[in-house]
C-alpha cells in the first residue's frame, strides 16, 4: 500500500502538561510544549523527564515526533496501550 492509499490517520494531539510516553517504552515524560522543528520536518513535541544517573536525578529534555509518543498510564492503573478517543 502507497502512502496516497492508506487511510487517513488520526492526527493526536499533546498539550503541556500532558504525561507521555514513547511508545517503544521508556520513562514518563511531561510535555513542555508543541510546535516545528526543521529537523523533524514538521511537528514536534517537547518533552522533559527526569533519568537517574549515579545518585543523582539529572533533567533531560528532547523533542519527538507525535506519532512516536502515547498518552503515559496514570499510577495505580492498568499499563496497556492508552490511546486518545
Amino acid at each position: 500500500m502507497n502512502v496516497s492509499q492508506r487511510p487517513m490517520e488520526r492526527k493526536v494531539e499533546f498539550n503541556p502538561g500532558d504525561v507521555v510516553r514513547l511508545k517503544s517504552g521508556g520513562p514518563n515524560m511531561t510535555v513542555e510544549s508543541v510546535g516545528e522543528r526543521a529537523m523533524m520536518g514538521g511537528e514536534a513535541v517537547f518533552c522533559i523527564w527526569f533519568e537517574k544517573v549515579g545518585n543523582k536525578q539529572v533533567v533531560k529534555r528532547d523533542a519527538f515526533p507525535p506519532v512516536t509518543l502515547q498518552v503515559a498510564p496514570k499510577p495505580g492503573t492498568s499499563t496497556a496501550y492508552l490511546s486518545r478517543a
